[in-house]
């Protein structure tokens, strides 16, 4: 096992960013029933120039506990979760997991979180939420009211609160909220109260010229600097007799058959339809959104996103470590970072 690096902060540049524009960190793509699975991945980040490993909302283990598990063992690295699902806590719980995370690591986390979809709402809520967007705008505000140390004082429409979380000393590390972005609506509302904004396998057309600019928007209202643009990107090495198609929709089948994913892609130019995810795979493969080629090939691809004003690329090998196993996806992701120190030089 490697021992743990030190990162700076998200207030300061890292040897990454000096060298490009931003930031590329690796996703841990499955709910694990061994908590060891995640191991490998740490280590990755933890000997490269990687700058964070994120997870999403895992159901096996906790993705909090995972984290906590990986301090345990010596592995302590920056964090992210793309993205916790709203309706699983209260927002001073979710504001306690975040900061034990970050305190346990001694490192920044980024805490991202999602509405999750309507059934999951009405299963835990007894009903969806009848306004998402305000729904996020109370939650995410309270979190990161109470993160950054300050007291709350607010009886909202779905989430009531007052109190604060117990002072911490000078000096610790820092926690920015974040939230999944799809739509310009949500992206508005993360500009007006959050640090960063999450997509996941969306156009970089799209993030360029719909979302950015509503972030900035929402920004603009509560005359506060823009959230970071956090975009998490599927990916794949070629390989002989791999169809990049059924990588896509070995991690991705359950998004291309939703309305609301399929609508965002449709609307950046994409055919998606919610009754064909087949179709759906081979539009994200043709337009490139979906990175595939050799590791240099990809490389070049991650510098596009990162000019284009995404500050933090995710490199996801979910389909391959779905479809071909763990192994070939930490060698996939190895081939790409390589490439990527190459070419910073």
């Amino acid at each position: 096992m490697e021992p743990s690096r030190r990162e700076p902060s998200d207030m300061e540049p890292s040897s990454t960013e000096s060298s490009r524009t931003g930031q590329v960190s690796a996703f841990f793509p499955i709910m694990p029933v061994r908590a060891d699975t995640i191991e490998k991945f740490a280590e990755l980040v933890c000997g490269t120039r990687l700058a964070r490993l994120w997870m999403g909302q895992s159901l096996t283990f906790d993705t909090y506990h995972l984290y906590a598990y990986l301090a345990g063992r010596g592995l302590r690295v920056p964090t992210g979760t793309a993205v916790s699902v709203m309706a699983l806590r209260h927002p001073y719980e979710a504001a306690v997991q975040a900061r034990s995370i970050s305190l346990l690591t001694g490192q920044p986390m980024t805490v991202g979180f999602g509405m999750g979809s309507p059934e999951i709402v009405d299963s835990l809520r007894g009903s969806p939420y009848a306004s998402p967007l305000g729904a996020t705008r109370e939650y995410l505000s309270m979190v990161r009211t109470l993160v950054n140390g300050e007291f709350v004082e607010s009886s909202g429409t779905y989430h009531s609160l007052k109190g604060a979380l117990p002072p911490l000393p000078s000096g610790h590390p820092p926690i920015s909220v974040a939230a999944g972005v799809l739509r310009p609506g949500m992206a508005r509302v993360v500009g007006e109260v959050a640090d960063a904004a999450i997509t996941w396998l969306t156009p970089m057309d799209y993030v360029r010229d719909v979302l950015v600019p509503a972030l900035r928007e929402g920004a603009a209202e509560r005359d506060r600097a823009a959230p970071r643009v956090v975009s998490m990107v599927h990916f794949a090495v070629e390989r002989d007799g791999q169809d990049p198609r059924d990588v896509v929709l070995a991690a991705n089948r359950e998004h291309l058959k939703t309305g609301h994913y399929t609508a965002m892609l449709r609307r950046a130019g994409l055919k998606a339809d919610p009754s064909d995810p087949e179709g759906g795979a081979a539009a994200l493969v043709e337009a490139g959104v979906f990175l595939t080629g050799s590791a240099k090939e990809i490389a070049v691809r991650i510098g596009e996103y990162l000019s284009s004003g995404v500050d933090e690329v995710v490199l996801s090998p979910g389909g391959v470590l779905l479809s071909k196993g763990v192994r070939e996806a930490l060698t996939d992701l190895r081939e790409v970072v390589a490439e990527l120190e190459t070419l910073d030089g």
